[in-house]
């Protein structure tokens, strides 16, 4: 079995190759060009400098980004079926999980970095981080309700505190002042692209098969590449600007001792908390309704009115944040039991495993990313004003008709019930797109409108957006019915209640944001972060992971 799964494990990480293509094409366009011109040496010479300017360690951390997506694109997209499907939960308990599940992984984000930087190190915490995630993974791989509650919660503690992690050592690797940051960065965000892809592909092809152990036991051997490169790496991911330096060699031991203790001490809570998904939920939503309003209150009674001002439009596009998130994390919830029971997923003689759906947004992220780019660059050139009101609201009334259209698919489907592919594959084009115009300015905005001492309060709230909408999420795919394969026209009116809903909803906000963009032009101007730092915070941002 373990050789078998290897060689499945080599085949589907070719896509590697497409990094070193790329990496190879400036190179042999040099070489092709210096020929002409110069000698051969003083072309490798050119090439030998060229590689040499990137900082120690960058190169490694794309490469172990890759390996430490795979166990969470795995579980983001299985999660749910395997609950339903092999241990027999219902389909409201199943999403409960999955809510708590996204809630969990962004909420600790934060309190990750935190950890690392004054108890553990990033280095330390990232590798600990990964150790839980494969402990999760093949605890989970051995199929019953008990291991996967113990092995999401050994998952969710790995990934929800060493992702942050890996931003910070990539980032320390630039001085402030350096502009290949964002390059990096950028590098990065592919890498974990192709790591969802890779994981994707794999959970596809064992969904079909049925066989979640060995798909499983995949993501567990991923996940421990990750922790493989990291030690081969070691030296050139050290820390170089944490507080953390600053401590002597007994204070480092004694919080490298408390930083474990709360590692470990976190795995039997968040277990605790997972078996009661709709308490946790509940306390979620609690937690986030009192943020927003002890921010609210910090807004108005902000004395500077330039900063007021500010913080008064970031309020306005979270809420507009909130809408979009809670119908992007519809994906591994409602879309993906939607895809499985009602839609008709042979196309051309094939059948197309429902993981393999969400590598639509994969693919448009990866190449229409850059494309976007483009297009913008030139756009703003002729004098367009492309900025952040009107990306959000862009952005909400795409995700929306994403949304609408499935409606569409449902009113047109065959005898069975069952929706055309081209409705779903249609909508996952509008939700990618929507996604590009409104996440990569997310974390950038807070650079941009966060006033110095509420840098902090502000990054834990937008990063807080995308959990409570997890769980928002779950609690619409709760609606939908028990069913089976077979009778899909027995839950299409509820998936048409639920989609037209929030397309709707979504449209709706994004008009309001339109009627509002001239007054959030005049309530957004320059704060003291400077552009970089905004492109790097932007580029940092990704995936729900």
């Amino acid at each position: 079995m373990t050789i078998i799964h290897f060689r499945m494990f080599l085949t589907l990480t070719f896509p590697i190759e497409i990094i070193y293509t790329n990496c190879l094409i400036s190179s042999i366009s040099l070489l092709y060009n210096a020929c002409q011109t110069t000698t051969l040496e003083t072309t490798l010479s050119t090439i030998k400098q060229r590689l040499a300017a990137v900082p120690e360690g960058a190169g490694a951390l794309f490469f172990i980004q890759i390996f430490a997506t795979l166990g969470f694109a795995v579980l983001y997209s299985t999660l749910v079926l395997y609950a339903t499907k092999k241990l027999g939960f219902t389909v409201k308990d199943a999403t409960a999980i999955m809510g708590v599940f996204g809630a969990f992984n962004y909420g600790l984000h934060l309190f990750g970095g935190y950890l690392a930087g004054r108890f553990i190190s990033n280095r330390n915490l990232f590798v600990g981080g990964m150790i839980l995630q494969v402990i999760g993974c093949a605890t989970i791989s051995m199929g019953t309700s008990a291991t996967m509650y113990w092995g999401l919660a050994f998952f969710l503690t790995g990934s929800g505190l060493n992702v942050t992690c890996l931003n910070l050592m990539l980032t320390q690797r630039f001085k402030p002042e350096d502009n290949r940051r964002e390059s990096a960065f950028l590098w990065n965000y592919a890498g974990m692209n192709l790591g969802f892809f890779i994981g994707f592909t794999a959970a596809g092809y064992y969904q079909l098969q049925e066989d979640y152990a060995s798909l499983f036991i995949f993501a567990t051997i991923g996940n421990f590449m990750a922790i493989v490169l990291a030690a081969l790496n070691w030296r050139r991911l050290c820390d170089l600007n944490t507080t953390l330096l600053d401590a002597t060699a007994k204070q480092f031991r004694m919080r490298f001792l408390v930083g474990l203790a709360i590692m470990v001490g976190l795995v039997p809570l968040v277990e605790f908390m997972l078996h009661r998904a709709e308490m946790t939920g509940n306390l979620v939503m609690i937690v986030s309704i009192a943020i927003a309003a002890i921010f609210i209150f910090l807004t108005v009674i902000h004395k500077e009115r330039r900063e007021r001002n500010n913080m008064t439009a970031y309020v306005l596009l979270t809420v507009g944040s909130l809408v979009f998130w809670t119908l992007y994390q519809m994906a591994p919830m409602g879309l993906q039991l939607f895809a499985v029971n009602n839609v008709d997923r042979m196309v051309w003689g094939y059948e197309v495993a429902p993981q393999w759906i969400q590598n639509i947004n994969s693919f448009v992220i990866m190449f229409g990313g850059p494309l976007m780019a483009m297009l913008f660059d030139k756009l703003r050139a002729k004098g367009w004003n492309i900025d952040i009101p009107r990306q959000f609201s862009a952005a909400l009334v795409i995700i929306g008709l994403g949304f609408l259209v499935l409606p569409i698919g449902i009113a047109t489907a065959a005898g069975n019930g069952l929706v055309a592919f081209k409705w779903i594959f249609i909508s996952y084009i509008l939700q990618s797109i929507a996604e590009l115009l409104i996440s990569p300015i997310g974390y950038a905005m807070i650079g941009k409108l966060a006033p110095r001492q509420y840098q902090g309060v502000m990054m834990g709230t937008w990063m807080l957006v995308t959990g409570t909408a997890s769980i928002l999420a779950s609690n619409f795919s709760g609606l939908i019915p028990e069913a089976t394969e077979g009778l899909a026209s027995s839950t299409n009116p509820t998936y048409n209640y639920i989609f037209s809903l929030l397309g709707w909803g979504s449209v709706g906000v994004g008009v309001v944001l339109i009627i509002l963009i001239p007054v959030l032009r005049k309530l957004i101007t320059d704060g003291p972060a400077n552009a970089t730092s905004a492109a790097v915070n932007a580029a940092a941002q990704a995936k729900p992971a």
